[in-house]
């Protein structure tokens, strides 16, 4: 069976973005390196934020179509911190809702992409 370990950004500024994240999760990055900063969870995923000006980033791709969640368990542990990431300047893209699978909101990183907070499948 294969099972995914890392999870790649790409991002404009990697200690920009190594700033956001950190201070988002509240985790301090394994390896740091001018185009490429990493971040371990400790539950065998990890994220991996790599310049886009790097000369080892080749993609033709562009835009951000992805999400990264975040699992909270409990409306007012989502709304928590919705109140808290809303407070610390964190752009929130869609206020918290009640969706068809529970409690949700989505938040925006520096370049775009998007982090959603919401419960468990179940």
């Amino acid at each position: 069976m294969i099972s995914p370990g890392l999870l790649i950004l790409y991002v404009e500024d990697p200690a920009r973005s190594s700033h956001f994240y950190g201070k988002l999760l509240d985790r301090t990055p394994v390896f740091v390196s001018p185009g490429y900063v990493g971040f371990d969870f400790g539950n065998g995923l990890g994220l991996g934020l790599w310049s886009t000006t790097s000369t080892e980033f080749v993609s033709g791709g562009t835009g951000n179509r992805s999400e990264i969640a975040i699992v909270l368990d409990g409306d007012n542990a989502i709304d928590a911190i919705h109140d808290k990431w809303k407070a610390e300047g964190v752009e929130i893209e869609q206020s918290p809702f009640d969706a068809v699978f529970g409690r949700t909101f989505v938040a925006r990183d520096p370049d775009g992409h998007r982090i959603r907070i919401c419960p468990p499948d179940k």
